[in-house]
């Protein structure tokens, strides 16, 4: 199935010409659970990984043994995802019951090289926005899931380009680390349905002028829905039943125009996406500058824990508006406070990349 982000509730670029400087298209990836193949585009999925090549290895010295247990962490997504709307079964409660976090791997000791997980595998020919080496149309991300790295203890990413025809037999089966340090390392297996769409700079990256416009602009639309809201000219409405009111009020909600801002509406699409802008609606803006050139880095790819979120329902697909837990959090994955960015440089993208966290 194909998956279509609705137009945008206003051309902001009709309202604000100067805006068409600031735009740069996105593909989402629209992640949903399912069973991809080799020569598919996934999340999680199996990769085309030459069978002669050795699997990156995480060498990181920190404890590998404990965490939970990645077999634990899959059975208990898909008994909630089965037991979704019901309770659990005596035979469920238990297994539940016996996923803990501890040393599960005694013999793997910290210094012992660690699998790394395979995160993502991305093909050129799905994803519009994907911008590699020059000759490479496959791009396959791994992480370390355990968050130690470096200063700011974090996740480790490790990106492999490559061309896919060069792959003779993919190696089967695919090595994988056992414990994760937590849960939410841990992405699920996901068939993507990618699409491309235009995004506008972060609010807080344009100029003074054109954010003052901006907000006086937001500001105009609230005063106009208070307006509305305000002047009702009908009688008061009466109602035999209680339910008969409820179904009056959930009409007349239905109705309203959702309000619209800038940031959540007309500038950046949550999401697992690749290209686009970053969003700094957490922090301060800061700069992203390839770590060996100086050249500014723009996101590749943004892991994101929603495909929205309540700030962001108009980027909802057309298809999937629904709450299904599925849809709303299809990969389980939540790093930094909900959105890491793993940026590349623009001059070379065989440049060390670099990441980001909001």
């Amino acid at each position: 199935m194909t998956r279509t982000t609705p137009p945008r509730p206003v051309d902001v670029e009709a309202v604000f010409p100067a805006l068409a400087a600031h735009r740069r298209t996105a593909t989402r990836l629209h992640p949903r659970p399912g069973a991809p193949k080799t020569e598919e585009s996934s999340v999680a999925g199996p990769l085309l990984w030459p069978a002669d090549e050795p699997w990156p290895v995480c060498t990181t010295v920190h404890p590998k043994g404990t965490g939970h247990l990645l077999s634990d962490v899959r059975l208990r997504r898909r008994i909630q995802n089965e037991a979704r709307g019901r309770d659990f079964t005596d035979e469920e409660q238990l297994l539940l019951e016996g996923m803990t976090s501890g040393l599960h791997v005694p013999d793997l000791e910290d210094a012992d090289p660690l699998p790394l997980l395979a995160v993502a595998q991305l093909y050129a020919r799905d994803v519009p926005d994907l911008v590699g080496p020059d000759g490479c149309d496959l791009l396959q991300v791994f992480w370390c899931p355990f968050e130690v790295h470096g200063p700011e203890r974090t996740i480790k990413v490790v990106l492999k380009w490559r061309r896919a025809e060069d792959v003779g037999t993919a190696l089967m089966p695919q090595p994988e680390p056992p414990v994760a340090g937590r849960e939410e390392c841990v992405p699920t297996t996901c068939v993507l349905h990618p699409e491309q769409v235009v995004e506008h700079e972060y609010l807080g990256l344009l100029s003074e002028d054109l954010q003052q416009e901006i907000a006086e602009w937001e500001e105009g639309l609230l005063d106009e829905e208070d307006a509305e809201d305000a002047y009702d000219s009908s009688a008061p409405a009466s109602y035999a039943t209680y339910e008969e009111y409820e179904a009056a009020m959930a009409a007349a909600r239905a109705e309203e125009p959702d309000e619209i801002d800038y940031m959540s509406d007309l500038s950046i699409a949550p999401g697992w996406k690749v290209g686009g802008y970053a969003s700094w609606h957490l922090t301060d803006p800061a700069p992203v500058d390839c770590p060996q050139c100086g050249t500014p880095m723009p996101p590749l790819l943004t892991v994101d824990k929603w495909e929205c979120d309540g700030g962001s329902r108009s980027w909802m697909p057309i298809e999937d508006r629904t709450d299904d837990p599925g849809v709303v959090d299809p990969v389980g994955v939540y790093l930094g406070r909900g959105q890491m960015r793993v940026h590349t440089c623009q001059t070379d993208p065989t440049h060390p990349h670099r990441l980001s966290f909001q």
